[in-house]
């Protein structure tokens, strides 16, 4: 770039950028008040679960009660739930419910049953006002293969969720019921994983 024309382009970035902040603060003057949402993280990509923990660990920093129901990953050692339960359990309870995924256990009355186990800690959790948001951990998977009534879900967080509980659902294939219902939905799209390049799982990575 020609230093003659660098004033001119700073000029024109600032002129650019205030425009800009003027826009934003114009659409943020008329957002105010505060409300529980329904947030549903989906999709074949990685990042779901990460993502709904490191909202609970947003909570956690501001002082915020809240919670986890995992509902399948229950049998496995993961470094949140170390964390959690090591750290922050005065702030978070952490109730690991799931056994493993379906074709670990090869048992669909015990998946439906452990799913029904985390849905009621779930409701419990949830019906708590002190409890500013709950993380349902891969609650999608037991909605797709039907262990738990995705109805039964979706009327139970329009009725009975308190106004400013925030609630996260993760896991991949969401269901259209739930996704309707939800305040903010976010998928998560696959295009690269080490998985198909023959690399295991790893610690701090996967769990």
């Amino acid at each position: 770039m020609d230093p003659d024309s660098a004033p001119i382009e700073d000029a024109r970035h600032a002129a650019k950028m205030a425009k800009k902040k003027a826009a934003r603060d114009k659409i943020m003057a008329t957002k105010e008040g505060e409300k529980g949402l329904i947030i549903v993280h989906t999709g074949a990509g990685k990042g779901k679960s990460s993502s709904g923990f490191g909202m609970i660990m947003r909570c956690i920093a501001h002082g915020m009660p809240c919670a986890v129901v995992q509902f399948i990953k229950g049998a496995w050692d993961t470094g949140e739930r170390r964390l959690m339960e090591g750290h922050f359990s005065d702030l978070c309870q952490f109730h690991a419910m799931g056994e493993g995924f379906t074709w670990e256990t090869q048992d669909r009355a015990r998946d439906i049953a452990a799913a029904r186990a985390g849905w009621e800690k779930a409701k419990s959790l949830i019906r708590d006002p002190a409890i500013r948001m709950v993380l349902l951990d891969e609650i999608n998977i037991a909605l797709r293969y039907d262990y738990l009534d995705v109805a039964e879900v979706v009327a139970f967080l329009t009725s009975e969720k308190p106004p400013l509980t925030h609630v996260v659902l993760t896991g991949r294939n969401a269901k259209q019921e739930l996704i309707d219902i939800a305040d903010l939905v976010t998928e998560m799209t696959l295009i690269k994983h080490p998985f198909r390049s023959g690399i295991k799982a790893q610690p701090g990575v996967e769990f």
